[in-house]
């Protein structure tokens, strides 16, 4: 679009809040942003020579923009964050997961609740929320000491208190046993009110009621449970210890910093409840062009706390945000419900303490680096063992393997995956639904699907991704498929050009054309995990699509092939 057609949009385009979404060839959505008025917004980026360079670049690729109007400024940034989440896109820094973040749940409506692992978060549904946890590991961790230390059912059975026998977990106390009535629901709700105590850091509070309740079992002389809630004490005090006191100020914080290494981003957040540390979590950030620090710590602040319930009155992080500390202050006031600020300590404890978390964030950056590159050090490993195993004419950056699934021949459908220099690329990926092959022939099945993707190398209307040459193109399975395959090659006229081998799982042998014999790389050879790891991803994938359909197609009848219905 020239400027022209820029400045007649920009005229037609409202002075309200709102947000907007910038489009670039094929209708990729390049950024997403909100703003209080969207005319003087939207007109800033389409000025000559901005002083921007990533505003420069970025205008350089729009076609065209679109516009969202809300009643406020305050649901556009809820509004920026979930598109931001649906449409990843590439000039916008954002947490690297795409999926929800894990939290805990505890639905107080049950009359025994129990505790969940959720990623659906529904506000104003009456349960609570703890999170969010970083991944579902750490969720387990949590739940795992949550159980030794509070005895909450872990069955999801209906609790009648009329059961003849309690499970397992009531005879070495980890359940107070309402299934068989020897805990009523008040009893039952007093264990679960120490759960959200302890997960709120007010492990203080949790100890004088129990220190209460052993003393009153002592004096009723009911010895033995008053043994029980001794170890609770001792247990909880054991975790106490070991969390660490940063503040005599019982204050409830988070704090916040970044480290930023060319386009990714390793955020530390230390959750500080009545002045001990409670918990940590790091999270991954895909940094967009020419963001500072800044900016990406402020695209964290608004994706991460407008998905978490938990919000502190107070935030360290580690710069200042001027330009829009107001617009952010107001979202996490309004969302708390309290006044909540956001501050950049210049000395004294709190000073310490963000710099401690900064140290942090840098020993992840550089732990995750090192990482990244021991990883790419074993695919270049793997990959040569692979070029010379199968003796290929150049190094296979770019592998595709293709796998069938199906049921007695019913729902047949075929995946190919991609792996570009030893990792998946699945924006590659593809699937395929067999349509002529009607009986119980996976020859047949693979040679149709790999002949489909052979014909689409040289159609002018394929995409780019379809005309890319594979430098290998593996099968899984054994001889009988290989040969298959290598007809459709030669068929096609591409036996020359793509190397062909096919992957046999009992024995993990390879075959190759023209060769009588299997080829074996070495057991315990980063080339034989790369091997195992495509294959593997190539049947995960045809499985899943195979599931999809098969499930689709069981909630089908007669009656939905009549027109009309």
């Amino acid at each position: 679009m020239n400027q022209t057609d820029f400045s007649n949009q920009l005229s037609n385009t409202p002075t309200s809040p709102g947000v907007y979404l910038m489009f670039g060839d094929d209708s990729e959505v390049l950024y997403v942003g909100k703003a209080l008025n969207l005319k003087s917004r939207l007109r800033s980026y389409f000025v000559p020579k901005h002083e921007n360079p990533k505003i420069r670049i970025l205008v350089g690729l729009i076609n065209y923009f679109e516009v969202i109007l809300t009643e406020s400024e305050q649901e556009a940034l809820i509004l920026e964050c979930n598109l931001i989440k649906e449409y990843q896109p590439r000039f916008n820094s954002r947490l690297k997961d795409d999926k929800s973040y894990p939290f805990i749940k505890i639905d107080t409506r049950e009359k025994f609740p129990q505790i969940y692992i959720t990623r659906n978060v529904q506000r104003g549904d009456g349960a609570k929320y703890f999170g969010p946890y970083a991944s579902a590991t750490s969720v387990r961790k949590t739940l795992g000491l949550l159980k030794k230390l509070f005895p909450y059912r872990s069955c999801t059975k209906n609790i009648t208190g009329t059961d003849q026998r309690a499970c397992l977990d009531f005879h070495i106390n980890r359940c107070v046993g309402p299934c068989i009535g020897a805990a009523d629901e008040f009893q039952y709700r007093e264990v679960i009110n120490q759960v959200e105590m302890f997960l709120r850091g007010e492990t203080k509070q949790i100890l004088n009621q129990l220190h209460i309740k052993m003393l009153d079992f002592a004096k009723q002389l009911e010895f033995e449970k008053a043994s029980i809630v001794r170890d609770q004490i001792n247990a909880i005090d054991s975790v106490q210890e070991k969390q660490k006191v940063l503040t005599t100020d019982n204050d409830d914080m988070d704090v916040i910093a970044l480290e930023q290494k060319n386009q990714e981003a390793w955020v530390e957040v230390f959750f500080i409840r009545n002045g001990k540390l409670i918990g940590r979590e790091h999270y991954l950030m895909n940094v967009a062009l020419n963001d500072e620090v800044s900016d990406v710590l402020l695209a964290f602040l608004k994706q991460f706390y407008e998905s978490t319930l938990d919000i502190p009155k107070t935030i360290l992080i580690q710069c200042e945000i001027d330009n829009l500390y107001d617009e952010i202050s107001l979202f996490l006031s309004k969302k708390r419900g309290s006044k909540v600020s956001l501050l950049t300590p210049k000395r004294g404890t709190r000073k310490k303490m963000l710099n401690m978390v900064s140290l942090n964030a840098a020993q992840g950056m550089n732990r995750l680096s090192l990482e990244k590159r021991n990883q790419v050090d074993q695919n270049i490993i793997a990959l040569d063992e692979i070029h010379e195993a199968l003796s290929l004419p150049k190094l296979p950056k770019r592998i595709e393997c293709y796998d069938i699934s199906n049921i007695q021949g019913t729902n047949p459908v075929g995946s190919m995956i991609v792996f570009e220099d030893g990792k998946p690329k699945k924006s590659d990926y593809r699937k395929f639904q067999i349509k002529k092959v009607q009986n119980i022939d996976d020859y047949m099945m693979m040679r149709e699907m790999v002949g489909r993707r052979i014909s689409r190398l040289n159609d002018e209307k394929s995409a780019e991704n379809w005309k890319r040459i594979p430098d290998l193109v593996l099968i899984d399975g054994g001889k009988g498929h290989l040969a298959a395959v290598l007809q459709v090659f030669l068929e096609q006229g591409v036996y020359s050009e793509i190397p062909l081998a096919s992957i046999a799982k009992q024995k993990e042998e390879i075959f190759i054309p023209q060769n009588p014999e299997s080829i074996q790389l070495q057991p315990h050879s980063q080339g034989l995990y790369l091997m195992q790891r495509i294959r593997d991803e190539a049947h995960r994938f045809a499985i899943t699509y195979h599931r999809h359909r098969r499930s689709k197609n069981s909630l089908k009848s007669k009656l939905d092939s009549i027109e009309g219905i």
